[in-house]
């Protein structure tokens, strides 16, 4: 809709005068104690399912639950694995693997959680909980570990042991001290040269001080507290990565061990081992081994091939889910066996209340998944489309019409592609820009194809919509007729003055995609593509010698906003011509480059928030109100007339009513926050590791929203 000045005067006016009654509104609302914005929650709403590395059961009420991620999270269930809830973050990073919780089973609001850097080998805590998980601390004797195991003593609740790639180390005091029981670095010999990477380890159900500990080469055993310890390796493959070891609680001196090279299995307190049999190649690194706490006989085996089984306490093993899960850990459940969790790789909680006879996902309120990109359909505002990345087959496009309570997965033909980008054209075809191409979908029951991608500008005669014939050998016997050349040519060739040259077809990293009326643009890592023919072929090349772009968007008046980590470009005449814009001199890294309807630039920066008015010439660095770092976009929401911002570390929004002078965080959430939209009159957020949130709006949040919007309109007007 366009006004002219007489037009937006008249508007304007209306509008001060709204804002003078809505005020009065707000203040007769605020009298009668209408609830506030810090009561409104955000929710997590999927898509469900992800990564799970840890699962354990209060002994007290085995319904009770805890899951450990691979994001310093836990989420926690009541009902026996059902449903999930967020329940705790464990440190300060988000890249915390939780691998073990222990419950202690003579005071169940003790609880104790172990994890390891995913980044750093010299990050890593076991913390503790006196309260049921409400309030967690590292303890100080093992902080800086990267943990790999945690074992409570059956028949000593104080004694704990953990294995950390420097050593193996106990408390005999419930965690309060810590101490060495493998040799100082400064004391190996050769005997204990390999008493490092210890990623497993087991405690003598009978006598604490009998501890068997697995390294990514051998097995070890200690028979006096860590006084001595022996290499145990008879019958097992040296450089075997010891995963898992167990003890039968009936039958100490029987041991199991996994491996990268398989299981094995002593009977004689790991003098001599010897491997099982049965089971093929694909499946012989495992991960965990956990036994039937009332069937001794049937033990478990979660491999990188699937959950095995045996029944005759290893003699044979069978197959009990798909060769693909990949188990991370395994949870029985003592009032029926029957009753069996896995934890999983990428399927988030696979459940079975026959012992694997038959089984089904079970993440209904648990999400640990990186969203690309989300939009909501163009004829159906309710539905939306997600695009998951690091899933591989688990992930693709996932949809939901009713707000996440049910979600389809439509991944065909995408194969274990990461979907970062997404659009819809107007006929109703979703366009995924995904870490290898582009792909579009027709019908969410049909498959994904591949769109075609060249290197190179679009061709002269495609812009003018006039695709030539390609060129056709002579056929036997067909007329021909001579050029002033003397060449033969066919009637074919006659009507192909240009022959197309074969296409250079390329499959990028494609970042952002944003579908215009006359042209449609593709952000990769190997140029700007652009589409002019409905994205059956794309085209692309460097603009200005830059290729590695990282964001383009687009906008009603025909602009083009398009960025590199470090330069930043605007076209006016949608992408026919472009214009480098200089960006402030201490900016080391651009999130985002978008403008606002009144031509302001915004940049989200590594340094934060930087806005200009005048193309470009100058910028102000925005610190009032946000971060002073790691911005990661600034964006315009139409529907509600405010800026939208979102930050590094943040588990809030921050929202902007009058341009981007003041602004204002949301309540926070559980999970830090990448990018925010709306979304049926509420906040839709992608979060770092675990799916979308949705911040549930109240009518006050409205009002006062709207309030200060027509008041920010007003006081505009009045400048």
């Amino acid at each position: 809709m366009k006004f002219d000045n007489g037009d937006v005067f008249v508007v304007m006016r209306k509008l001060v005068c709204f804002a003078a009654m809505l005020s009065v509104a707000i203040a007769l609302l605020l009298s009668v104690g209408t609830q506030s914005a810090s009561a409104s929650d955000w929710s997590l709403i999927g898509p469900d399912g992800g990564n799970v590395r840890s699962l354990a059961y209060d002994p007290s009420d085995p319904s009770h639950l805890l899951l450990g991620t691979s994001a310093a999270q836990v989420f926690v269930s009541h009902d026996g694995g059902n449903t999930w809830a967020p329940f705790a973050h464990l440190g300060e990073s988000d890249d915390l693997v939780i691998d073990h919780v222990v419950f202690d089973p003579t005071n169940t609001q003790i609880i104790y959680a172990a994890g390891w850097g995913l980044y750093h080998d010299d990050e890593g805590d076991v913390f503790r909980s006196d309260d049921g998980g409400v309030t967690w601390r590292a303890l100080p004797g093992a902080h800086g570990k990267s943990i790999r195991a945690l074992a409570m003593a059956p028949n000593d609740h104080n004694t704990l042991v953990i294995g950390a790639l420097d050593g193996v180390f106990w408390s005999r005091d419930a965690g309060a001290t810590w101490q060495r029981m493998t040799p100082e670095n400064s004391e190996v010999t050769s005997n204990y040269s390999t008493m490092k990477n210890f990623v497993s380890v087991a405690i003598d159900p009978q006598n604490p001080e009998i501890v068997y500990a697995g390294t990514r080469h051998l097995a070890w055993k200690t028979a006096n507290g860590g006084q001595n310890w022996r290499s145990v390796h008879d019958g097992m493959l040296d450089d075997s990565d010891v995963f898992s070891i167990i003890i039968d609680p009936k039958t100490p001196s029987r041991v199991y061990a996994s491996a990268c090279s398989g299981i094995y299995k002593s009977d004689n307190g790991a003098d001599q081992f010897h491997r099982v049999q049965g089971m093929p190649h694909s499946a012989i690194r495992t991960r965990v081994l956990k036994q039937d706490p009332v069937r001794s006989s049937i033990v478990y085996a979660g491999t990188t091939g699937g959950l095995w089984k045996t029944l005759d306490g290893g003699a044979k093993w069978s197959l009990v889910t798909s060769p693909d899960v990949v188990v991370n850990d395994v949870l029985i459940d003592p009032r029926n066996p029957e009753h069996v969790l896995l934890a999983t790789d990428r399927g988030g909680v696979l459940a079975t209340n026959d012992g694997f006879a038959k089984y089904q996902p079970s993440n209904r309120g648990f999400s640990h998944r990186m969203v690309g990109a989300v939009i909501s359909d163009r004829n159906n505002p309710k539905r939306l489309y997600v695009g998951i990345v690091n899933d591989k087959i688990h992930g693709g496009l996932f949809t939901t019409d009713d707000v996440g309570k049910t979600w389809l997965q439509v991944s065909k033909g995408l194969g274990d592609r990461d979907i970062v980008s997404l659009d819809q054209a107007d006929n109703g075809v979703i366009f995924a820009g995904t870490n290898h191409g582009i792909f579009y979908l027709s019908s969410l029951i049909g498959a994904w194809q591949p769109a075609t991608m060249i290197n190179g500008p679009v061709p002269e005669w495609q812009k003018k919509e006039e695709v030539p014939a390609p060129v056709k050998p002579t056929a036997k016997g067909s007329k021909s007729s001579r050029t002033s050349t003397g060449k033969t040519t066919t009637a074919a060739a006659r009507k192909a003055p240009v022959e197309v040259p074969i296409p250079i077809a390329i499959a990028p990293r494609v970042r952002s995609l944003q579908i215009t009326d006359k042209a449609w643009y593709a952000a990769t890592n190997e140029g700007l593509f652009i589409s002019v023919d409905s994205g059956k072929k794309w085209y692309g090349t460097p603009v200005e010698g830059e290729s590695d772009f990282v964001t383009a968007s687009d906008y009603p008046d025909g602009t083009i906003t398009l960025a590199s980590i470090k330069r930043a470009f605007v076209s006016r005449d949608g992408g026919r011509t472009w214009s480098e814009i200089t960006i402030p001199n201490y900016v080391t890294g651009i999130y985002n480059f978008t403008m606002t309807p009144d031509s302001t630039l915004w940049l989200g920066t590594r340094e934060g928030a930087a806005r200009s008015a005048n193309d470009g010439s100058t910028w102000v660095h925005v610190m009032s109100g946000l971060p002073p770092s790691g911005v990661l976009g600034v964006t315009y929401d139409a529907s509600t007339q405010r800026l939208l911002a979102t930050a590094m570390g943040s588990k809030g929004v921050f929202e902007s009513v009058d341009g981007g002078k003041s602004w204002k965080q949301t309540p926070e959430a559980s999970f830090s926050i990448r990018t925010a939209m709306s979304y049926q009159g509420q906040l839709l957020a992608t979060s770092w590791h675990n799916g979308l949130l949705l911040r549930r709006v109240s009518s006050a949040d409205l009002v006062q929203s709207s309030a200060a919007g027509v008041a920010g309109a007003a006081t505009k007007s009045q400048n």
